[in-house]
C-alpha cells in the first residue's frame, strides 16, 4: 500500500479519471464527443504501422472515461485511402472498445478499395456502414 500511495504520488498515476476535452485534434486523429456519440475521425492518406498504435492511445481513454454514455461509435475514415494489417487491426480494437460498453459501431466514409478491403477481411460485418452524411444523422439523433 505504501508502494502504491508512492507511485500514485511521484509518477503521477492517479485513479481519479482525466476530464479529456470533448474535441481533441492531433495529426493522426481528430476526435469529437457529443455527450452521445464519439466520433473518431481518422486523418490518411495512409493508416499503417507507425500511424495504429498512436490512434488506438489517443482514443481509448474516451471509452474509459465515458463508458456507457457512448451510444454510437462513428469511425470516420473519409480521408483514409490505405489501410495496412495494423490499421485493420486498430479498426477491430476500437469497435470491440465499443462493443464492450455497448455502443452501436459505425464506418462511415469508405472509399470503394477500403469498402473492398473490409468486405474481403469480413471487417465490414463487425460495422454497420454508413454511406451519406444524411444517414448518419439520422441513426445518431435516434
Amino acid at each position: 500500500m505504501i508502494l502504491v500511495s508512492y507511485l500514485k504520488r511521484n509518477l503521477n498515476l492517479s485513479t481519479e479519471p482525466i476530464n479529456l476535452p470533448a474535441q481533441k485534434t492531433t495529426p493522426l486523429v481528430h476526435l469529437n464527443w457529443d455527450g452521445k456519440v464519439l466520433m473518431i475521425r481518422l486523418v490518411g492518406p495512409n493508416i499503417g504501422q507507425r500511424e495504429s498504435p498512436i490512434i488506438t492511445e489517443e482514443f481509448s481513454p474516451y471509452f474509459k472515461q465515458y463508458g456507457k454514455a457512448v451510444k454510437f461509435l462513428v469511425l470516420d475514415l473519409s480521408t483514409v485511402s490505405f489501410m495496412a494489417s495494423m490499421g485493420l487491426g486498430m479498426c477491430i480494437a476500437c469497435r470491440n472498445q465499443a462493443a464492450a460498453i455497448g455502443a452501436t459501431p459505425l464506418l462511415f466514409g469508405l472509399n470503394k478499395e477500403l469498402q473492398e478491403l473490409m468486405a474481403m477481411m469480413k471487417i465490414e460485418k463487425l460495422f454497420r456502414i454508413i454511406k451519406t452524411q444524411a444517414e448518419l444523422q439520422q441513426i445518431c439523433s435516434k
